[in-house]
């Protein structure tokens, strides 16, 4: 029988397929939609990592692969005995060779291809050089000098939250409760606190603040998706508004700015205060949304600071990372 370990804070959602001596650390979650998640024997995912398969773009993940703390994978296959620093994002279609190395913050785009033995820096991420002697001792060193590979063993886990599991929890701040519509959905480790008013239809994800204390209100509207182990917050004498429809993605840090209708803001990105993004706009992946940015109606927005790169045509859709 596979011997496994999911610690009391980590989420699963649907079905996931783990293998022998796998570990999900505190924090993470793994949200697989139609059976679309597999992580084989003995890799590790710690905390407050986020991984979503599609079944367009499954997750796949090999033997003895070890990610770092808050990760996002959506739609990626990475092979066995990788390395993968903090803070790395793995976009859909991109498919990861066996004994890669990976900086800490690295985005590896959608569909791209990293062949065995590959050290991979930056945002976008690319191939620096194949591994050393000493990147090989360090992985059989990290590994307890073990890199052989078991057979594959597997234990499913199929999990879908009823509704009264969907519990979000609340809290009082300064007089002043938090308001969610009856029909929003709030995941049981969601949390949202203070001057918050949360709309129709809305879905809070597992893992996701939203802090409206003494800095000023938060206003999220209908039909909006905050998605997994997101952050909302903002400065003093600031308003954080997002309008109908939008979607976040997992992992993005969004702090006092007015989100347009219909706009979607990628996995990882950070959206600063007193900025105004509108209507129709899409943030990309790990992007960064400087302090008093104005982004104009229909922008594609990138880069590390974010600028405007080109002009959405047509009303974005709802990505199929996102819930249905």
């Amino acid at each position: 029988m596979p011997n496994i370990k999911i610690d009391e804070s980590t989420r699963l959602i649907g079905k996931v397929r783990l293998g022998d001596k796998s570990y999900i650390a505190q924090g993470s979650i793994l949200r697989s939609i139609d059976d679309s998640i597999t992580i084989a024997n003995s890799s590790w995912v710690l905390e407050n990592s986020v991984l979503i398969g599609t079944p367009n773009t499954p997750i796949k993940i090999g033997s003895k692969t070890i990610f770092g703390h808050k990760c996002i994978v959506i739609g990626a296959e990475i092979g066995n005995l990788c390395e993968i620093g903090n803070g790395t994002i793995f976009l859909p279609g991109s498919k990861i060779g066996d004994m890669c190395i990976f900086g800490e913050g690295t985005i590896i785009p959608e569909n791209y291809i990293i062949p065995d033995g590959s050290v991979v820096v930056g945002r976008p991420g690319k191939i620096i050089r194949k591994l050393s002697q000493d990147d090989k001792n360090m992985i059989k060193r990290m590994r307890g000098n073990n890199i052989s590979l078991d057979e594959y063993q597997e234990i499913i886990i199929d999990n879908i939250p009823k509704d009264g599991e969907i519990v979000g929890k609340l809290y009082e701040y300064n007089n002043k409760y938090p308001k969610v519509s009856e029909s929003a959905y709030l995941y049981d480790t969601a949390e949202i606190t203070g001057d918050v008013i949360i709309g129709d239809n809305t879905i809070i994800a597992s893992g996701v603040k939203i802090i409206g204390n003494s800095h000023g209100p938060v206003r999220i509207g209908n039909n909006v998706q905050i998605l997994e182990n997101s952050v909302l917050h903002l400065l003093p004498d600031n308003e954080l508004i997002i309008n109908d429809n939008v979607t976040i993605g997992p992992g993005c840090i969004i702090h006092g700015t007015n989100i347009g209708e219909n706009s979607v803001i990628e996995s990882g990105a950070i959206i600063c205060d007193n900025s105004i993004l509108g209507k129709n706009t899409l943030v990309k992946s790990g992007s960064l949304v400087k302090q008093r940015s104005e982004i104009k109606d229909n922008q594609i927005v990138e880069g590390f600071p974010a600028k405007p790169i080109s002009e959405n045509k047509e009303i974005l859709e709802r990505p199929l990372w996102a819930f249905r």
